[in-house]
């Protein structure tokens, strides 16, 4: 299952297709015992879609075939025991994906001619995905984390590896506090070099915060390189080049904790200011519109907030409930995307941090 959704990625996704292109979407839950009903729901959810596909006039019967073999693929892949809070799949004639999020979604189906993205844009925005660059003498780790996870990631080359020489033992060197001297070494300093150079190119095609866990030697070579690593977030720890990913977690928590701690601080300074020059917004009726004229700067939502609207005529949404038949029960998901598409940013922040805000915020451009 795709968790990594690069700008490369999404482009690729929103490409037109040739009708139908198939998007299926379906709550998942993390334990149980909610997570049971997981498994039927998801097969009750792929049969719905070859229903649409087989009363669809408009799909040959080919194409059906193929659209559907394809969907019967992406259910052959789909592996609940790591099931996170929604699963999506796009199947399409000659390709499918399946898509686990790290945050709700409706029970949808939906035929067009591009895949609906809106949901996997919304979810990748509240995981807040980022880099990991682990660095020794003779190993350089890249990591993947965002939404509590973490695993290895073998993007751009990485692993990159040497072998030391047959007299080098970096361990000893650490014990007995000569390990500075390991990092003087000049064939050890291009190594770095080099995976300071693999890393530039890695968040060129894949851009996301970056921290640098390493001994502090290594770290004072990165920043001497004036590469991406200088500019990174520098955690001073030392043998997660060779480490677990729950290992890079519990070194990365405090460190994270920190910083969501600070950027929500700097969130609602940012909109308390803005409610004082009148550049304020709240409620996803308000939001909704400004979103669509490209008028947010700054848009910020608690992270479990969702709510079912309707759209009233056109010219307002109000409360709706899920089964109403104009329903949109993805209305956030529809206004981080709208946000983002138009260089905003986006911030989720901790239940309760809006207040009477109604669990999302804005400050304007104008």
């Amino acid at each position: 299952m795709e968790h990594d959704l690069s700008p490369a990625t999404l482009a690729e996704l929103r490409r037109p297709r040739s009708y139908p292109a198939v998007s299926v979407l379906t709550p998942t839950h993390r334990r149980e015992p909610d997570n049971a009903q997981d498994r039927v729901r998801l097969r009750n959810a792929v049969a719905e879609a070859k229903k649409q596909l087989e009363t669809d006039p408009a799909v040959t019967r080919e194409r059906r075939t193929e659209v559907e073999h394809q969907l019967d693929q992406a259910l052959s892949e789909v592996d609940l025991t790591y099931a996170e809070d929604g699963l999506l799949i796009f199947a399409a004639p000659g390709e499918h994906q399946v898509w686990s999020l790290g945050r709700s979604v409706p029970e949808r189906v939906v035929l067009s001619d591009t895949f609906l993205t809106r949901n996997l844009v919304s979810a990748n925005a509240a995981e807040r995905p980022f880099w990991v660059l682990s660095v020794s003498a003779d190993r350089t780790t890249l990591w993947s984390g965002g939404g509590g996870r973490i695993a290895e990631d073998r993007t751009g080359g990485f692993p990159l590896t040497r072998d030391l020489d047959e007299n080098f033992d970096a361990e000893r060197q650490e014990r007995i506090g000569d390990a500075p001297s390991t990092f003087r070494d000049e064939r050890t300093r291009q190594f770095l070099r080099e995976a300071d150079t693999a890393m530039g190119a890695v968040l060129r095609e894949h851009p996301r915060p970056l921290y640098v866990t390493g001994e502090q030697g290594a770290l004072a070579v990165l920043d001497e390189c004036g590469g991406v690593a200088r500019d990174a977030v520098h955690v001073p720890h030392g043998g997660l080049a060779h480490g677990t990913p729950e290992a890079v977690r519990r070194a990365l928590q405090p460190v994270l904790e920190a910083r969501a701690r600070e950027d929500t601080e700097a969130v609602a300074r940012e909109l308390e200011a803005a409610r004082g020059r009148k550049a304020f917004a709240a409620g996803v009726d308000e939001l909704w519109r400004s979103a669509r004229e490209g008028r947010v700067r700054l848009l910020a939502v608690e992270e479990n907030y969702r709510v079912t609207v309707r759209d009233d005529a056109g010219d307002h949404l109000v409360p709706a409930e899920g089964d109403d038949l104009d329903a949109r029960e993805d209305i956030v998901d529809e206004i981080v995307e709208q946000c983002l598409e138009t260089g905003a940013q986006v911030r989720f922040v901790p239940d309760g941090t809006l207040g009477e805000e109604q669990g999302i915020a804005a400050v304007l451009r104008y």
